[in-house]
């Protein structure tokens, strides 16, 4: 049976590969400079989470991780072909990123415990994981990492560690705590999207 990690790294990896994908074709990089946005957005947090966590990434110790990215920059390549426009603020984009947001961090607040990182250090994993890979894109699109600057992102993930964390704290069972956690995040970020929320600005 599939364990909670492995199915939301799965789910995550897929995702981002797709948005990293359709970010680079809308940068308007030939396929192979898609390919490698695509793979770094996925793979980018997962290594950033294994790192800090003290472990060989995921990606590097097996096939599965890189077998699943490229699947899902595929998956964006054949979306971009398909669709007109922009696509930086359409669904295609938004959904999978949304989806991707709440996989990584869920892994990364799952890997935090399991490694027994302080309160504090689970927030971080947890949040570094679900933005890091679309932060390394950004950067490589010469922009600043939408994080940084643009609505309601990280915080989901930030409250979503957190919330992780109290989970477990209360006896709730790490798998449970796991699809909670996605759960939260993802719709977190989806209401944020809709009512189009915004941190205030100095």
């Amino acid at each position: 049976m599939i364990g909670a990690f492995d199915a939301m790294n799965a789910i995550g990896l897929v995702a981002f590969a797709v948005v990293g994908a359709l970010k680079g074709a809308n940068a308007d990089l030939d396929l192979f400079g898609v390919g490698v946005l695509g793979m770094l957005t996925a793979l980018g947090g997962g290594i950033l989470r294994d790192v800090l966590a003290g472990r060989v990434p995921v990606a590097l110790r097996t096939t599965a991780d890189v077998s699943v990215a490229l699947a899902g920059v595929g998956i964006g390549v054949v979306l971009a072909r398909a669709m007109d426009g922009r696509l930086r603020d359409h669904a295609a984009v938004q959904l999978p990123d949304a989806v991707g947001l709440a996989a990584f961090t869920a892994t990364g607040a799952l890997v935090g415990i399991e490694t027994g990182l302080s309160p504090f250090g689970v927030v971080v994993l947890a949040t570094l994981t679900g933005v890091g890979g679309g932060s390394i894109a950004d950067l490589l699109l010469g922009r600043v990492p939408a994080v940084l600057h643009e609505d309601f992102y990280a915080t989901p993930a930030v409250l979503g560690g957190g919330a992780f964390w109290l989970a477990t704290v209360i006896g709730v069972a790490a798998g449970r705590a796991t699809l909670g956690c996605a759960a939260f995040v993802f719709v977190l970020r989806l209401v944020a999207l809709r009512y189009d929320w915004h941190l205030p600005t100095v």
